[in-house]
C-alpha cells in the first residue's frame, strides 16, 4: 500500500520504518494535513497523520475526491477527525487506543515534582551562580489528596504512582477501577467534591463534548487555595482564560501543562522566529508559577514502538482485506 505519512517528525520516522519492515511504500512530509495541503495525498492508496492534523469535514471530502481510502492516526485522540464524514464517503479511519501508559503518568509526575520543589528556577540560579533559596520552599507530597480525573489506563498507572509518595487518592470517572479501591484506598466522588478536596489535581480524561472545558470558572472556585493542577490530557478539558484567573487569585497555586487548547497552530514546530500571535500563551508564559512543556509526554522509546507498531498494524489489516479493531468509522 502508498502511504503518505503527513507531520512526520524526525524522532518518530526510525519507530515508523522499522515497524514496516518495508511492507508499504511509505512517504515522509513534514506538512500537516489541511485543506491546502490535502492535494499532496493524490497517487496514494492511504494516508497517516498526527494529533495536530486538520481532518475535518471539507478536508475529507477532498480527500475522497484524491481517491483516498485508509487514514490512519498516529495518537489517541481523534477530535481532529470528522469520523461521520469519513464513514459517510467510505473512507475507514483507524487510531492508536493505547500506548506507554507509563509515557504519559510519569509526565505528569516529572511537572508536579518540577513545580512543586521549583527546580526551574533553583536551575536557573545555579547557572547564574546564584545560591540562595529563598522562595524555593515546595511541601512533601507524602499525605496530601491528589484527585486524579479520569483513572482508565493512564489514570490508574498515575494513581500507583502517587500512593508510592504517599498521598491520599480521590477519583473521579464514569466508571470505578475496582483495583485502585481495593489496593490503594481510592476514593470516587464527585467532580465537585474532589475539586474541593484535594491539594493536587491531575487529568486524564479524553476530550468529547463532555469533557470540554470540564474545568472551569465554576470548580476552579471550589478548589483548595494552593491547589496544584496538572494537565497531560488535552488542552481543552481546561477553560484556560478562567485557569489564567485561578492563578492571578492565588486560587491556583501552580499549574503544569503538557497541552494547550490552541496547540494546532504552535506545537510541534520551532516557532523561534515566528511566534503566533497568540495572548494566552503569552500571558500563561509570563506566570512564575506555570510549567509548560510542547506536548512531548508521549515522546519515550517505549511509547514510539507502540504507537509505529499499532499504526502500521492497521495499515497491514487494510491491505489485507481485513477490518482492524482499532477503527472507528462504520464504513
Amino acid at each position: 500500500m502508498k502511504v503518505l505519512v503527513f507531520s512526520a517528525k524526525k524522532f518518530e520516522i526510525p519507530y515508523l520504518e522499522s515497524a514496516n519492515k518495508r511492507k508499504h511504500k511509505l512517504t515522509f512530509i513534514d506538512d500537516a494535513l489541511s485543506s491546502e495541503t490535502a492535494m499532496k495525498a493524490i497517487g496514494f492508496d492511504g494516508i497517516s497523520i498526527f494529533s495536530a492534523d486538520d481532518a475535518s469535514d471539507l478536508v475529507i471530502e477532498k480527500l475522497k475526491d484524491f481517491k483516498i481510502k485508509f487514514i490512519s492516526l498516529r495518537s489517541v485522540g481523534y477530535d481532529n477527525v470528522n469520523i461521520n464524514t469519513a464513514s459517510r464517503l467510505n473512507i475507514k479511519v483507524a487510531h492508536v487506543p493505547s500506548y506507554s501508559p507509563y509515557a504519559i503518568a510519569e509526565h505528569a509526575v516529572a511537572l508536579l515534582l518540577a513545580l512543586n520543589r521549583r527546580l526551574i528556577e533553583s536551575s536557573q540560579r545555579v547557572k547564574r551562580r546564584n545560591f540562595d533559596l529563598s522562595n524555593l520552599t515546595g511541601v512533601d507530597l507524602n499525605n496530601k489528596t491528589i484527585g486524579i480525573i479520569g483513572t482508565g489506563r493512564i489514570g490508574s498507572v498515575m494513581a500507583k504512582i502517587m500512593h508510592g509518595f504517599g498521598c491520599k487518592l480521590m477519583g473521579h470517572d464514569i466508571e470505578v477501577n475496582n483495583e485502585l479501591v481495593e489496593k490503594y484506598n481510592m476514593q470516587y466522588m464527585s467532580l465537585e467534591d474532589l475539586c474541593k478536596g484535594s491539594d493536587i489535581i491531575s487529568l486524564h480524561v479524553p476530550l468529547n463534548t463532555k469533557t470540554h472545558h470540564l474545568i472551569d470558572k465554576y470548580l476552579i472556585e471550589k478548589m483548595k487555595e494552593g491547589v496544584i493542577i496538572i494537565n497531560t490530557a488535552r488542552g481543552a478539558v481546561l477553560n484556560t482564560e478562567h485557569v489564567i484567573n485561578g492563578l492571578k487569585d492565588n486560587i491556583i497555586g501552580a499549574l503544569g501543562i503538557d497541552v494547550y487548547e490552541n496547540e494546532k497552530r504552535l506545537f510541534f514546530k520551532d516557532r523561534s522566529y515566528d511566534y503566533p500571535n497568540d495572548d494566552i500563551i503569552i500571558k500563561l508564559n509570563a506566570i512564575p508559577n506555570v510549567l509548560i512543556t510542547g506536548h512531548h509526554a508521549f515522546l519515550t522509546d517505549e511509547a514510539l514502538t507502540n504507537i509505529a507498531e499499532t499504526t502500521i498494524y492497521n495499515i497491514d489489516c487494510w491491505n489485507e482485506g481485513k477490518k482492524t479493531e482499532n477503527e472507528l468509522t462504520n464504513s
